[in-house]
């Protein structure tokens, strides 16, 4: 921001009093208005003249007085002093930006008035009568004009700015033009007129005073040295004179590259080695001609211009045309040549007529390429081999001989062998060092026609070099399979047939395939050339006829007569057989269509219908269905609840058809060993050590007088009882043990919830049995046995 000039303040005084003395001149001075002169002409109408002060109010702008700013004055010549006139003020910025004293017509500016933001105001002002509010006189416009002061900077609106200008460029080249603005008003002093000057850029750059135009100030600019550079550019007002306001703006410009620098290597021999086993295609490494130009400056074609290894390698620039990629060419073999010499240029592609004279924009290297020994597989002196063999080769026919070295300087020893899955049936067999392709099996074209065998060459010292070669063996044609008949070994002959009716057409067929083809001869066995009924004759087309040579047929005479036919064909050696054409005798129509042969007793009868067969076989079907049905009731039988696969020895459910007696039963168990008073012994001495006898808990539910009671047999019986249940609970190996046992129908989801003994003698207290009686029926006898009995109670046992 620039300084702003500021007058003094008497001349801020007196202005604006010279402003209104100067406008608010008597309204004869100006000129009477054509619509007055009527008024004065005509005192008939009795109309008011015009007596308004008007005409443009100029005021400056950005007043900064603490006082409202004085405009100006309204008067009108009504106007007699004594305060009965009031005058009026509307339009633009009427009550807001100016106001008026509505007694003596004063107008005063009550805002900051900017003319960069309104430049003039339209205002209309109106003397009105105090008391009636009636016009005195009619409305009137009159403007205000704001006046400029130099307040506003010059400014750069599109800063900063970039500009691009090519390296080595005249001196005098333009660069980029620059315009600032001024919001000040051009047509009224210098506040507008803006100058350029340059504050920083020297002495690479300068800028036109008036245009703003920046351009090239020093030659021979080099982007390699130096590719940027920050230009500070000033635009003052007042004509650049003291005390002008000024704004600026910074440039930055960059070098743009030419190709004034040729490429060069950065070596002068390069080494590079790749194996010789690498294919054709293979990259054997890069080089780069660098060029300290960019862009298409810097774009490189390469080329190979000499060496030994101009027609084994290839070299081509890479997708940044920038490096030079060498390539294999033609297949290598390190023992043939070791290493190779090339001569390759780098030349840009690109290049700039202005800057030729600065030499040849190309450099020449030397590449030297070396091949690495690898050890390679032998090698086949023919890529594949095809071998034609007859089919009637004996066996152990020498077939081929294969051949492979090893193509390295060591020449290590070949062994060969057959590739199995080639020739699964196993036809042949390779001699292991000579490569000898032998017959193992007899050959049959007619089964199959090509071999085609892979085999193996595999180096002696190492293994795992193996090469493989395709043979071709084509199985050559042996006329080794005579003709027969074809299709046709049954015939028919007509009982009305006359003599010399033909009745058949018989063909041959040969698996041989001559190369001039078949052709076949067909005669009658020679125990059948003077057969009375049938002849053949031969039609020399592979073909041949059976004629009858008689009439007067009869199915009652004979049913079947068997034809023996020779057959032989034309190949060396002549194949021949003799195939039997069945005839047999037919009952035919007038037109020789068969209507019944001997073949009528395996027919249905006449009188058997399709309707009747149908009900026949229904009849055997519905039977088949009652016997199996028979049979499964017979076999069926009840599943047990569990499988046989999940049963085990601890958890078994056996199941028996019959049923015992119960209580009545006698036979089942003889209760007199349990009267012996012998067996009641105890064996004090033997202490289980996982679980406490529970003999005191239950004698508690038996009665004492029945235990210790020895007259009754019942009491023998249950003290019997007793005993052996503690002699079962002493003795640590009777079972049953305290187990886990999983049953089916126990547990959670069971009324008698788990039946297990584990932890039962977890607590010294009397385990209470009173729930058996809500068991049902079938723990009734429990309940009686091991719940609380009441005192009138009988005995148990």
């Amino acid at each position: 921001m620039g300084d702003r000039v500021h007058l003094p303040a008497v001349a801020w005084t007196l202005l604006p009093v010279a402003l209104g003395i100067l406008t608010l001149l008597p309204h004869s001075l100006l000129g009477t208005p054509a619509e007055e002169e009527h008024v004065g002409s005509s005192a008939l109408l009795q109309r008011a003249k015009r007596s308004w002060v008007w005409n443009q109010f100029f005021v400056l702008e950005e007043y900064t007085g603490l006082e409202p700013l004085y405009i100006g004055k309204l008067h009108s010549d009504m106007d007699k002093g004594d305060g009965s006139i009031k005058y009026i003020l509307t339009g633009e910025g009427a009550g807001t930006t100016f106001t008026i004293d509505d007694s003596t017509g004063d107008i005063h500016a009550i805002q900051r008035l900017d003319r960069e933001v309104k430049a003039l105001y339209i205002l209309r002002a109106q003397a009105r009568n105090r008391l009636t509010d009636r016009p005195l006189e009619p409305e009137s416009e009159f403007i205000v004009k704001i006046q400029d002061i130099n307040d506003n900077e010059p400014r750069f609106l599109d800063g900063p700015y970039q500009a691009t200008v090519p390296e080595m460029s005249k001196i005098g080249t333009s660069v980029i033009q620059l315009t600032a603005t001024d919001a000040d008003d051009p047509t009224y002093g210098n506040s507008a007129r803006v100058v350029y000057s340059i504050l920083e850029g020297q002495p690479y750059f300068s800028v036109d005073a008036k245009t703003g135009v920046v351009r090239v100030s020093l030659a021979d600019m080099d982007r390699e040295t130096r590719e940027n550079y920050t230009v500070v550019i000033q635009a003052k007002d007042m004509g650049g004179q003291l005390g002008g306001l000024a704004g600026t703006t910074t440039v930055n410009i960059m070098l743009s590259d030419i190709n004034d620098n040729p490429p060069m290597f950065d070596q002068r021999l390069y080494q590079m080695s790749i194996p010789e086993s690498a294919p054709v295609g293979s990259v054997v490494g890069r080089i780069w001609a660098k060029d300290r130009d960019i862009g298409v400056n810097a774009e490189m074609k390469y080329s190979i211009i000499d060496g030994d290894g101009r027609d084994t390698f290839d070299i081509s620039t890479d997708p940044t045309n920038l490096f030079g990629v060498i390539t294999v060419k033609k297949p290598l073999n390190f023992e043939i040549k070791p290493s190779y010499t090339l001569k390759v240029e780098g030349a840009n592609t690109h290049l700039d007529p202005v800057f030729r004279h600065r030499g040849p924009f190309k450099d020449v290297t030397i590449v030297h390429v070396s091949i690495e020994d690898v050890d390679e597989p032998p090698l086949f002196d023919s890529p594949a081999y095809y071998v034609e063999l007859p089919e009637d080769a004996e066996i152990g026919t020498m077939v081929k001989t294969v051949s492979a070295r090893d193509p390295d300087a060591a020449n290590n020893t070949v062994r060969y062998s057959i590739d199995r899955s080639s020739d699964p049936d196993k036809y042949f067999y390779i001699e292991i060092t000579s490569g000898s392709l032998m017959t193992v099996r007899s050959l049959d074209r007619e089964e199959v026609g090509w071999h085609n065998i892979t085999i193996l060459a595999m180096e002696m010292n190492n293994p795992t070099q193996i090469a493989s070669v395709s043979v071709a063996v084509r199985v050559l044609d042996v006329n080794d399979n005579p003709p027969s008949l074809m299709h046709y070994l049954e015939a028919y002959v007509c009982e009305n047939a006359k003599a010399g009716q033909l009745i058949q057409t018989v063909t041959a067929v040969d698996p041989d395939e001559p190369l001039g083809g078949q052709h076949f001869y067909y005669s009658l066995a020679p125990e059948a050339v003077n057969n009375p009924n049938f002849t053949l004759k031969d039609n020399q087309d592979n073909t041949a006829w059976i004629l009858t040579r008689r009439g007067g047929w009869s199915q009652q005479d004979q049913t079947v007569f068997y034809l023996p036919i020779f057959i032989s064909d034309n190949e060396q050696p002549v194949q021949s057989s003799t195939s039997t054409l069945t005839i047999r005798v037919c009952s035919c129509d007038q037109e020789g269509n068969v209507m019944s042969c001997n073949a009528e007793a395996y027919s249905l009868p006449a009188s058997l219908s399709r309707g009747a067969l149908i009900a026949i076989l229904a009849c055997i079907f519905v039977l088949l269905v009652m016997i199996l049905l028979m049979l499964s009731l017979r076999t069926h039988r009840k599943k047990p609840y569990l499988c046989d696969e999940e049963e085990n020895v601890h958890e078994n459910i056996v199941r028996y058809d019959d049923e015992g007696g119960g209580e009545e039963d006698t036979e089942a168990f003889d209760i007199a060993a349990m009267w012996n008073p012998r067996e009641a012994h105890h064996h004090l001495g033997k202490m289980r050590q996982d679980m406490l006898p529970e003999i005191e808990s239950l004698s508690r539910y038996v009665p004492q007088a029945c235990v210790m009671g020895g007259g009754s047999g019942d009491s023998n019986v249950h003290g019997y009882v007793l005993a052996k249940l503690l002699e079962a609970d002493m003795d640590p190996c009777a079972p049953p043990y305290d187990s886990l046992q999983t049953y089916a129908y126990e547990g959670e989801g069971s009324v008698a919830e788990s039946l297990s003994s584990l932890q039962s003698g977890a607590s010294n207290a009397d385990h209470e049995y009173d729930y058996l009686n809500d068991w049902g029926p079938r723990f009734k006898k429990l309940a009686e046995m091991y719940g609380v009995l009441e005192t009138n109670s009988p005995p148990l046992w």
